[in-house]
């Protein structure tokens, strides 16, 4: 049995038993992770309890092997964050994320703040512990991450770090707590009613006009008469497409930007919903027409985009109306209907609706790619130089001795690649599946790894007094911030409740707390507002993190 004892006994450290150890505490973390209790579940951060736990028991790794494994973990999860928020990172900025990420950002200076008075004022004068318990009060494990990077940039000790983890695990779960509790002090102090709040969300949706629609209108206006559509893009001055004219003789076309338009002529047309009453004040007026159950030739049908020389590419240089008389109306990205204007580029994975003769959208879907299956083989190129550069980034001097590091490093590079990628020839296209897998292989590599290293001191540390503070603080930093934000939020910009439980999990980057208000109230909402704020917190919670251990003397 000398076998098994090597495999299963604390202290080895063989090749064998550290690849058993590392996938117990994974597959047992994941599994007690899953388990809820109030109907919220802390997820696969369970990994690092049980690694702290198998730590504690005197389970070990050898230093380098476990060093390599953390920071490899670490290099997987964010660079796939970095995948994954990118798209929407930049367009969070816009006029309708302006308010909310302008809230989280307050919510993270007064985090940080609150940690500093801790520090200089406080009873928790070890920064590396300070750092571990405002991580954990955040629930923001790249945080930790960084910080501990930032901790070795410096000369830190593996003992500093270990402290760090331990901090952050003894602040985490009244941070997952403190999170809902915020939602339940904003919900009494203006005793908001969860279905008014729910039906002023349906409401907003209804009469939303962003959405790209199709609207069918009948030519009564003498005014356009024998106009080509071109002419009508410089008299309605909008992106809006005409998919399918039928003249009075009943007969169903393709319109191109030469066709003319006359009286009695019928026209669908695909345009964004505030734009519908300019064509209706200068076309006609709008009539009832099943396009789809019409005999005619013309067939609409979706097609994607799985040729990576397209990525990047502008609908207008397709050339649809030349090449292959067909009209594009609509492209669908990641679940998101957008308007097909001619200056709107393609990426891998877009969905383009084009309409016109079955023939042509055959060979168009040819040109174009139009195979699932090459959608499923990861870009492995892209991701392991984005790697590449993400670590020569990460190792620059910024100024004031302050590094990227491999956490922030790839990250950066990561949302660029994720936006721009196209301009150097990158395809960052990644299935859903894909990257769900590297993602949270990547943090259960890093946790299982700080989890084990941490465990080594755990119960000296926080069952203590000094670990008692550590609680208390860490739920102070967590609960302060989100109550200040969420009395502005509500009382001064009158934003929706559910917004706010969706900005107070954003800005704490908490899949827990989401889960909790998305279940509580059956909605979207909250999920949209973590969406918006979620990669500027994100961004800024590591930097923040980082900084502190920089900074602080």
């Amino acid at each position: 049995m000398n076998w098994f004892t090597e495999l299963f006994s604390p202290g080895e450290t063989s090749i064998a038993s550290t690849l058993v150890l590392y996938s117990f505490v994974i597959a047992a973390g994941i599994y007690l992770g899953k388990i809820k209790i109030f109907g919220v579940s802390l997820g696969v951060t369970f990994v690092l309890f049980i690694g702290i736990v198998l730590g504690a028991c005197g389970y070990i790794v050898d230093a380098n092997i476990l060093k390599f494994v953390r920071e490899f973990g670490l290099i997987l999860f964010i660079f796939s964050i970095g995948l994954q928020v990118g798209p929407s990172f930049f367009s969070s900025f816009k006029k309708g994320g302006m308010r909310l990420n302008g809230l989280a950002v307050l919510s993270i200076a007064l985090s940080v703040g609150i940690a500093v008075a801790v520090y200089y004022f406080g009873n928790i004068d070890n920064k590396s512990a300070l750092v571990g318990v405002m991580s954990g009060a955040i629930t923001n494990t790249p945080g930790l991450a960084a910080a501990q990077q930032a901790m070795t940039q410096i000369g830190g000790s593996a003992d500093q770090a270990n402290m760090m983890a331990q901090g952050y695990a003894a602040a985490y779960p009244l941070g997952v707590v403190g999170i809902i509790l915020a939602m339940f002090i904003i919900k009494g102090c203006f005793k908001i009613n969860i279905n008014d709040e729910i039906k002023q969300i349906d409401d907003e949706v209804a009469n939303s006009q962003l959405q790209p629609y199709m609207l069918t209108l009948q030519v009564t206006n003498k005014l356009i008469d024998n106009h080509t559509i071109l002419q009508l893009h410089d008299v309605i001055q909008c992106n809006f497409v005409v998919s399918r004219l039928m003249n009075t003789e009943g007969q169903i076309t393709i319109p191109r930007s030469s066709t003319k338009i006359g009286v009695g002529d019928t026209l669908l047309i695909v345009c964004s919903a505030q734009d519908a009453d300019r064509f209706l004040a200068v076309v006609g007026p709008q009539t009832e027409m099943d396009w789809k159950s019409t005999r005619t030739p013309v067939y609409s049908r979706r097609i994607v985009i799985t040729k990576s020389e397209f990525n990047g590419t502008p609908i207008g240089a397709l050339r649809l109306h030349n090449g292959y008389n067909l009209n594009a109306t609509r492209v669908n990205r990641a679940g998101v209907d957008l308007l097909a204007s001619p200056n709107l580029r393609l990426q891998m994975g877009d969905r383009i609706t084009v309409v016109g003769d079955l023939d042509d959208i055959d060979r168009l879907a040819s040109r174009l790619g139009n195979s699932m299956k090459r959608l499923n083989q990861p870009n492995l190129i892209t991701i392991f130089v984005g790697i590449i550069l993400g670590i020569i980034l990460g190792s620059i001097d910024i100024g004031f001795g302050m590094k990227l590091g491999l956490a922030g490093g790839p990250l950066v590079v990561a949302i660029l690649l994720s936006r721009f990628g196209y301009r150097a020839k990158l395809v960052t296209y990644t299935s859903s599946s894909a990257s769900l897998l590297l993602r949270e292989l990547g943090i259960c590599m890093f946790l299982a790894s700080v989890g084990i290293a941490a465990g080594q001191g755990f119960i000296e540390n926080v069952f203590t007094i000094t670990g008692m503070w550590w609680v208390i603080w860490g739920f102070v930093i967590t609960l302060v911030p989100l109550v200040i934000v969420g009395l502005i939020a509500r009382a001064r910009y009158k934003i929706n409740f559910l917004t706010i439980m969706g900005l107070f999990s954003g800005g704490c980057t908490d899949p827990p707390a989401l889960a909790y208000a998305s279940n509580s109230t059956a909605n979207d909402q909250p999920a949209v507002a973590y969406s918006t704020v979620y990669p500027l917190t994100m961004f800024l919670r590591v930097v923040a993190a980082q900084a502190l251990i920089l900074c602080l003397p």
